[in-house]
């Protein structure tokens, strides 16, 4: 019985962050976005998805810069794949505020630029070029340093191929790790003091 005791407070301590503790100057985001996911049963089956691996810092509370890579696929049996890629610079802005409805999340806007492209078996063609994104999200924090996210984003490669211009407006699904970065290590450290 006191194992479980400590465990229930363990946990409500743990749920009384607020959101703001994982967004502070310093600390590290990372993680990844699962988007455009589909199976088709009917024949013939086709395979869609695509993942999207994240690592940002904190340069101030609220605002993450960092890094990502995105690799898609949809295959459909005999006649080939569809493949999306990319790789460039993304940038997040938090909300200033834990909202209102669920206590432990935020609101955070994203934005990306690299380089990218879409090489579409069939009539779409192929574009390989400058790769940009932007979109709205919202982050569920159900522990101290994990959160889950839905990221509603559109997507557009500009640059060469049969097609000049490719865009798609996509819905993701997120699963992030918020680091303690080494300033806010030393302070929980001097804080235990």
């Amino acid at each position: 019985m006191k194992k479980f005791t400590l465990l229930a407070i363990l946990a409500c301590i743990g749920f009384g962050f607020t959101a703001s503790a994982q967004i502070q100057k310093g600390n590290v985001l990372m993680g990844g976005d699962i988007g455009n996911l589909s199976l088709g049963l009917n024949s013939p089956s086709t395979f869609t998805a695509d993942i999207t691996p994240k690592a940002a810092w904190f340069v101030k509370d609220n605002v993450a810069l960092g890094a990502y890579g995105r690799f898609g696929i949809s295959t459909e049996k005999g006649t080939g794949s569809d493949v999306r890629y990319g790789i460039g610079a993304l940038g997040r802005y938090y909300t200033g505020s834990d909202v209102e409805v669920l206590k432990h999340g935020r609101i955070f806007g994203e934005a990306n630029v690299g380089l990218g492209g879409q090489n579409l078996r069939g009539p779409g063609g192929s574009t390989n070029g400058l790769e940009l994104g932007f979109g709205p999200g919202f982050a569920y924090f159900v522990t101290p340093s994990i959160g889950l996210e839905a990221l509603l984003k559109y997507n557009g490669v500009v640059g060469f191929g049969s097609s000049a211009y490719q865009h798609s407006l996509t819905l993701n699904f997120g699963f992030q790790i918020y680091l303690p970065g080494q300033s806010t290590a030393n302070k929980v450290k001097s804080d235990m003091k």
